[in-house]
Protein backbone atom coordinates (compact mmCIF):
# COMPACT_ATOMS: atom_id res chain seq x y z
CA UNK A 1 0.00 0.00 0.00
CA UNK A 2 1.35 3.48 -0.84
CA UNK A 3 2.32 5.66 2.13
CA UNK A 4 1.91 9.42 2.15
CA UNK A 5 4.17 11.21 4.61
CA UNK A 6 2.29 14.21 5.96
CA UNK A 7 2.51 16.88 8.60
CA UNK A 8 -0.72 18.67 9.59
CA UNK A 9 -0.96 22.38 8.86
CA UNK A 10 1.51 22.13 5.98
CA UNK A 11 1.59 21.90 2.19
CA UNK A 12 0.73 18.22 2.49
CA UNK A 13 -2.81 19.01 3.70
CA UNK A 14 -3.98 19.48 0.10
CA UNK A 15 -2.61 16.06 -0.90
CA UNK A 16 -4.31 14.40 2.08
CA UNK A 17 -7.59 16.04 1.01
CA UNK A 18 -7.05 14.81 -2.54
CA UNK A 19 -6.36 11.25 -1.35
CA UNK A 20 -9.65 11.30 0.57
CA UNK A 21 -11.56 12.66 -2.43
CA UNK A 22 -10.05 9.97 -4.66
CA UNK A 23 -10.94 7.20 -2.22
CA UNK A 24 -7.27 6.28 -2.51
CA UNK A 25 -5.97 3.28 -0.64
CA UNK A 26 -3.07 5.26 0.84
CA UNK A 27 -1.67 5.06 4.36
CA UNK A 28 -1.17 8.52 5.86
CA UNK A 29 1.92 8.68 8.07
CA UNK A 30 2.35 11.81 10.18
CA UNK A 31 5.87 13.12 10.62
CA UNK A 32 7.35 16.28 12.08
CA UNK A 33 8.98 18.94 9.91
CA UNK A 34 10.87 22.19 10.38
CA UNK A 35 8.34 25.03 10.52
CA UNK A 36 8.73 28.59 9.23
CA UNK A 37 8.48 29.93 12.77
CA UNK A 38 11.47 27.83 13.86
CA UNK A 39 9.43 25.18 15.62
CA UNK A 40 9.40 21.52 14.72
CA UNK A 41 12.27 19.32 13.68
CA UNK A 42 13.12 16.93 10.88
CA UNK A 43 11.70 13.49 11.54
CA UNK A 44 14.25 10.67 11.18
CA UNK A 45 11.40 8.40 10.03
CA UNK A 46 10.62 10.67 7.07
CA UNK A 47 12.27 9.20 3.95
CA UNK A 48 12.09 12.48 1.99
CA UNK A 49 15.69 13.50 1.21
CA UNK A 50 15.03 17.00 2.60
CA UNK A 51 12.76 15.74 5.41
CA UNK A 52 9.84 17.67 3.87
CA UNK A 53 6.23 16.81 3.13
CA UNK A 54 4.37 15.63 1.21
CA UNK A 55 6.27 12.54 0.16
CA UNK A 56 4.66 9.49 -1.39
CA UNK A 57 6.25 6.05 -1.28
CA UNK A 58 4.64 3.42 -3.49
CA UNK A 59 6.89 0.38 -3.63
CA UNK A 60 10.05 1.46 -5.43
CA UNK A 61 8.44 4.73 -6.56
CA UNK A 62 9.23 7.74 -4.39
CA UNK A 63 7.32 10.84 -5.44
CA UNK A 64 7.88 14.34 -4.07
CA UNK A 65 6.49 17.77 -4.94
CA UNK A 66 2.78 18.32 -4.62
CA UNK A 67 2.08 18.61 -8.33
CA UNK A 68 3.85 15.33 -9.09
CA UNK A 69 2.11 13.51 -6.24
CA UNK A 70 -1.28 14.87 -7.29
CA UNK A 71 -0.68 13.75 -10.89
CA UNK A 72 0.47 10.32 -9.70
CA UNK A 73 -2.66 9.89 -7.56
CA UNK A 74 -5.19 11.24 -10.06
CA UNK A 75 -3.75 8.92 -12.72
CA UNK A 76 -3.91 5.98 -10.29
CA UNK A 77 -7.54 6.70 -9.29
CA UNK A 78 -9.22 7.88 -12.51
CA UNK A 79 -12.73 6.97 -11.36
CA UNK A 80 -12.86 10.14 -9.22
CA UNK A 81 -12.36 12.25 -12.36
CA UNK A 82 -10.09 14.75 -10.62
CA UNK A 83 -7.49 14.79 -13.38
CA UNK A 84 -7.69 14.11 -17.12
CA UNK A 85 -5.81 11.00 -18.23
CA UNK A 86 -3.46 10.78 -21.22
CA UNK A 87 -5.56 11.26 -24.33
CA UNK A 88 -8.41 13.00 -22.46
CA UNK A 89 -9.47 16.53 -23.33
CA UNK A 90 -7.81 18.98 -20.98
CA UNK A 91 -4.78 16.80 -20.19
CA UNK A 92 -2.33 19.40 -21.51
CA UNK A 93 -3.93 22.19 -19.51
CA UNK A 94 -3.95 19.98 -16.42
CA UNK A 95 -0.24 19.19 -16.72
CA UNK A 96 0.48 22.85 -17.41
CA UNK A 97 -1.32 24.06 -14.29
CA UNK A 98 0.34 21.49 -12.03
CA UNK A 99 3.75 22.52 -13.37
CA UNK A 100 2.96 26.25 -13.48
CA UNK A 101 2.06 26.14 -9.81
CA UNK A 102 5.34 24.50 -8.80
CA UNK A 103 7.55 26.45 -11.18
CA UNK A 104 6.04 29.93 -11.17
CA UNK A 105 3.14 30.54 -8.78
CA UNK A 106 4.56 29.18 -5.55
CA UNK A 107 8.04 30.69 -6.01
CA UNK A 108 6.59 34.13 -6.81
CA UNK A 109 4.23 34.00 -3.84
CA UNK A 110 6.98 32.87 -1.45
CA UNK A 111 9.29 35.60 -2.70
CA UNK A 112 6.55 38.21 -2.22
CA UNK A 113 5.76 36.90 1.26
CA UNK A 114 9.43 37.05 2.21
CA UNK A 115 9.92 40.52 0.73
CA UNK A 116 12.48 39.45 -1.87
CA UNK A 117 12.60 41.28 -5.19
CA UNK A 118 15.25 41.26 -7.88
CA UNK A 119 15.36 41.79 -11.68
CA UNK A 120 16.68 38.24 -12.13
CA UNK A 121 13.51 36.88 -10.52
CA UNK A 122 11.31 38.84 -12.88
CA UNK A 123 13.42 37.80 -15.87
CA UNK A 124 13.22 34.13 -14.91
CA UNK A 125 9.76 33.74 -13.39
CA UNK A 126 7.89 36.81 -14.54
CA UNK A 127 6.06 39.07 -12.14
CA UNK A 128 3.16 38.55 -9.80
CA UNK A 129 0.72 40.64 -11.88
CA UNK A 130 1.38 38.52 -14.97
CA UNK A 131 1.07 35.31 -12.95
CA UNK A 132 -2.27 36.43 -11.50
CA UNK A 133 -3.55 37.36 -14.96
CA UNK A 134 -2.53 33.91 -16.25
CA UNK A 135 -4.56 32.43 -13.39
CA UNK A 136 -7.60 34.69 -13.86
CA UNK A 137 -7.91 34.29 -17.64
CA UNK A 138 -9.42 30.77 -17.70
CA UNK A 139 -11.53 31.54 -14.64
CA UNK A 140 -13.31 34.32 -16.56
CA UNK A 141 -14.37 31.70 -19.13
CA UNK A 142 -15.39 28.83 -16.85
CA UNK A 143 -15.72 28.17 -13.18
CA UNK A 144 -12.52 26.06 -13.02
CA UNK A 145 -9.02 26.12 -14.48
CA UNK A 146 -10.09 23.37 -16.91
CA UNK A 147 -13.38 25.07 -17.81
CA UNK A 148 -16.38 23.12 -16.54
CA UNK A 149 -14.26 20.45 -14.85
CA UNK A 150 -13.02 20.76 -11.26
CA UNK A 151 -9.63 19.10 -10.90
CA UNK A 152 -6.71 18.62 -8.57
CA UNK A 153 -5.12 21.59 -10.38
CA UNK A 154 -7.79 23.82 -8.82
CA UNK A 155 -6.97 22.41 -5.40
CA UNK A 156 -3.25 22.98 -5.83
CA UNK A 157 -3.37 26.45 -7.38
CA UNK A 158 -5.95 27.82 -4.95
CA UNK A 159 -4.19 26.46 -1.85
CA UNK A 160 -1.79 29.36 -1.14
CA UNK A 161 -4.67 31.85 -1.20
CA UNK A 162 -6.50 29.75 1.38
CA UNK A 163 -3.46 29.76 3.69
CA UNK A 164 -2.36 33.33 3.10
CA UNK A 165 -5.62 35.21 2.64
CA UNK A 166 -3.75 38.52 2.64
CA UNK A 167 -2.22 37.44 -0.68
CA UNK A 168 -5.62 36.87 -2.30
CA UNK A 169 -5.87 39.43 -5.11
CA UNK A 170 -8.84 41.75 -5.55
CA UNK A 171 -9.71 40.12 -8.88
CA UNK A 172 -13.25 38.71 -8.45
CA UNK A 173 -12.54 35.84 -10.85
CA UNK A 174 -9.80 34.57 -8.52
CA UNK A 175 -11.61 35.39 -5.26
CA UNK A 176 -14.80 33.64 -6.36
CA UNK A 177 -12.81 30.65 -7.64
CA UNK A 178 -10.99 30.25 -4.31
CA UNK A 179 -14.37 30.26 -2.55
CA UNK A 180 -15.72 27.67 -5.01
CA UNK A 181 -12.66 25.49 -4.43
CA UNK A 182 -13.10 25.58 -0.66
CA UNK A 183 -16.77 24.62 -1.00
CA UNK A 184 -16.07 21.91 -3.57
CA UNK A 185 -13.43 20.23 -1.44
CA UNK A 186 -15.58 20.50 1.69
CA UNK A 187 -18.52 18.97 -0.16
CA UNK A 188 -16.46 16.08 -1.48
CA UNK A 189 -14.72 15.30 1.83
CA UNK A 190 -17.75 15.67 4.12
Amino acid sequence: MPTLFHSPQSRSDTVVQLAAMLGADVAIREVTINRQDGSGAPDPDNPHPGKKVPFLVDGDDHVRERGAIMLYLTDAYPQAKLGPLPGDEGRGAYLTWLSYYQGVMEPLLILRWSGVSHPAITAGLGDEATMLEQLAAPLREGPWLLGERFSAADMLCSSPFQWFTEMLPDDPAIRDWVDRCVKEVAGRTA
